[in-house]
Order: structure tokens, then C-alpha cells, then sequence
């Protein structure tokens, strides 16, 4: 069992890594294509924050691909070697960026865009679920004892 396990989590893991490894490699000085798609989006956020009445400080998107760079790459890493801490890392990304990018809310349902990126937030949505159940499965279990046994007690 302690294979099927680690190769699943492999498996999870592999969708941030190889999505971290192309964002890192096409990143170049401005932050890559994944900078270019997100700002629109980000612009958009910013639209929605401030009519409520909160100014944010302009954010570099470079910056922003260099964090979820970090976050994929680290928390995929850390998620392989079953650690919660690498699961966090997974979830505060898709916590952060799923309702950024995949914007469904700001497209009327008849266009094509619409179901594309509800498909894709659904997707984020069960991957997110499947880091909680991780974290809850990994808090629920109590920790192996050490199996030494206790002297055996003599009878008469």
C-alpha cells in the first residue's frame, strides 16, 4: 500500500511540477506568456476591489509568476515526500489563483469561454479537495508507536 500511495501522490504532484517547470522556463525578463494572461485578469480583480472601496499597490506580474513558481514547485516537492506542508503550499495556490484565472463570473453562460473556464475552475475546485482530504486523512491518523514489546510476565 505504502507504494500505491507514494505513487499517486507522484502523480498529483506531477501536474504542479511540470506546470511550474514551463512557467519557469518560458519566464524570461517580463515573466513569460503565463504574465501576459494573467494581467488582464489580475486588472480585473483590481477593478472589482476598488469599487469596494480598497486601494491596492501596483504588483508587479513578474513577481506574482515567480510566487506560483514557487509555491508549485516547492509544495509538489514537499507533497511527494507526504508532507502537510507541501499540501498547504498546493492549497494556498489554488486557493489564491483558481478564482483569478478561471473568471467564469465575468462571462455571460451562452458564450464559449464561459463553460471553458467553469470546466477549468471546476477542475482546480477538485483538486483543491483532494489536498483537504489529504490534510484530513494525514491530521486523522495518530502516529505509529514503536512496536517494542514489553517484557512478558511469568506465570507459576
Amino acid at each position: 500500500m505504502g507504494f500505491v500511495s507514494f505513487a499517486g501522490r507522484v502523480l498529483f504532484a506531477s501536474v504542479f511540477l511540470l506546470s511550474a517547470y514551463q512557467e519557469f522556463s518560458e519566464f524570461g525578463t517580463d515573466g513569460g506568456p503565463a504574465a501576459k494572461a494573467l494581467k488582464p485578469k489580475f486588472n480585473i480583480l483590481t477593478k472589482h476591489i476598488n469599487s469596494i472601496g480598497v486601494v491596492l499597490p501596483p504588483i508587479d506580474m513578474k513577481h506574482v509568476i515567480m510566487a506560483t513558481i514557487a509555491l508549485k514547485g516547492l509544495g509538489g516537492l514537499l507533497f511527494i515526500l507526504s508532507s502537510s506542508v507541501g499540501a498547504y503550499l498546493l492549497a494556498l495556490y489554488l486557493y489564491f489563483i483558481t478564482p483569478v484565472v478561471y473568471d467564469f463570473y465575468n462571462y455571460d453562460t451562452d458564450r464559449t469561454e464561459f463553460v471553458q473556464l467553469f470546466i477549468k475552475f471546476n477542475q482546480n475546485l477538485a483538486l483543491f479537495g483532494a489536498l483537504l482530504f489529504f490534510l484530513g486523512m494525514k491530521n486523522s491518523i495518530p502516529k505509529r508507536a514503536s512496536k517494542k514489546k514489553g517484557p512478558k510476565s511469568k506465570t507459576n
